[in-house]
């Protein structure tokens, strides 16, 4: 069994790794992991301001973004005729998730169904994340179970805050030559940088699974960062605010709005389980 460790802090949190690498998780926020620290430095952004209130989303760590990515228009969908109603990146990230004691491998957490989330998204489901440590790479992999007796549509993806001191020594290699504009649905080649003097960049590559990586070098860090996900992956997003020391490079499975359009939806069947991963290494 992977051995880890838990200290009583403001919230619970669960320690996994050695001196060299470590990773820290809070169950009950959302399943996030807030910190992976590999040697000296600490690889993600973490607003702790915003952490300890527990009535704001969190921004930093890896918040978990299940059954939707993104926002809808007026967070309302239609399915069999019925409006129902989620806000952005759905609601996976703002409910407790249980630690599963019997896990072999890493720690894994559970988030199931319940009366609220029925209301808004009427399927029974399990949810399972395993965080994988090995060295400097850590695993995600991921487990939706549809407990309803009709197929269950979603959309998933993890949201990883980078931490990024200095944003004008970052080099990216991704996974398409061009990206959309998420606010003007602008069309834009992609030359391997971005312009971080504007307010907010929000940007989606599309056909993310033909390539599968994802690579940040940061030469004030002399850090690589190499992300992998699967083929179920179809979008990457990247996103960052002018002031902030962080950027976001997002796996998504689907569009914002698919519960909507039906692109790139998955479905599971019921009593089915479709698996998705990703991992990301430090170099």
């Amino acid at each position: 069994m992977a051995s880890y460790t838990v200290e009583q802090r403001q919230y619970k949190t669960y320690i996994l790794g050695d001196r060299n690498s470590k990773i820290e998780i809070v169950p009950e926020r959302g399943g996030i992991v807030t910190s992976w620290v590999v040697g000296d430095q600490e690889i993600f952004y973490m607003d702790t301001e915003r952490f300890t209130h527990p009535d704001l989303s969190v921004r930093g760590g890896i918040p978990i973004l299940f059954p939707i990515c993104g926002n809808m228009p007026d967070n309302t969908y239609t399915l069999n005729g019925q409006v129902y109603h989620l806000t952005q990146h759905g609601f996976a990230r703002n409910l407790p998730w249980q630690v599963d004691t019997e896990d072999q491998d890493g720690i894994s957490l559970i988030l199931t169904s319940t009366p609220e989330t029925l209301a808004v998204y009427p399927f029974e489901f399990k949810v399972r994340f395993t965080y994988i440590l090995t060295g400097s790479t850590l695993t995600i992999k991921q487990s939706y179970t549809n407990l309803s007796n009709q197929s269950m549509p979603f959309s998933a993806g993890t949201h990883p805050y980078f931490a990024t001191p200095d944003k004008s020594e970052l080099k990216f290699e991704f996974p398409s030559a061009e990206f959309v504009d998420q606010k003007s649905f602008v069309s834009h080649a992609f030359l391997g940088g971005f312009d971080f003097s504007l307010d907010e960049i929000d940007v989606m590559f599309f056909n993310a699974a033909a390539h599968n990586r994802a690579i940040i070098t940061d030469a004030s860090r002399n850090l690589k960062l190499t992300i992998d996900f699967d083929e179920h992956h179809k979008t990457l997003v990247f996103w960052t605010v002018k002031g902030k020391d962080f950027v976001c490079v997002e796996p998504w499975t689907a569009a914002r709005n698919s519960l909507n359009t039906g692109e790139n939806l998955l479905f599971v069947e019921p009593n089915s389980t479709i698996n998705l991963q990703i991992s990301m290494t430090v170099n």
